[in-house]
């Protein structure tokens, strides 16, 4: 940790002394939720969550998981709200949220309709069975 902490450091002040100070004020480096903490870093990284949920619109409904589309939707949502409560206000981690909950939701409605059609399939071969009878 040591090493890495030490590399972040590193690019931070070398950012500092490269960057002119109009554009670090454009940034918002200085700010609470600014490039310069973790508040900025772990958003950024969240959206690896979003292309796994997009890269998952390939996939077959069949095979996309039920609990972990609900838990996308879920903590997607949570965290949305908890976003804006908190101070500073973290935009990034907002829109990183809801889309995180945009991705599940559209998921699960794949996989509520992937099931309906599965239901009334099953019911018109019952219906289907009974006549034959």
């Amino acid at each position: 940790m040591i090493i890495l902490s030490g590399v972040y450091r590193f690019l931070v002040n070398t950012t500092e002394r490269v960057l002119a100070p109009n554009t670090l004020k454009a940034i918002k480096w200085e700010h609470p939720a600014g490039p310069k903490t973790i508040h900025f870093w772990a958003p950024i990284a969240k959206w690896g969550l979003v292309l796994a949920g997009i890269g998952d619109m390939a996939r077959p409904a069949n095979k996309l998981s039920k609990n972990q589309t609900i838990s996308l939707l879920a903590t997607g949502t949570i965290w949305s709200r908890y976003s804006l409560v908190i101070i500073p206000k973290n935009y990034s981690l907002f829109a990183v949220n809801f889309f995180v909950a945009c991705t599940g939701l559209v998921q699960f409605i794949r996989i509520y309709l992937y099931e309906s059609s599965l239901k009334e399939e099953q019911e018109k071969n019952k219906a289907l069975e009974n006549k034959v009878e």
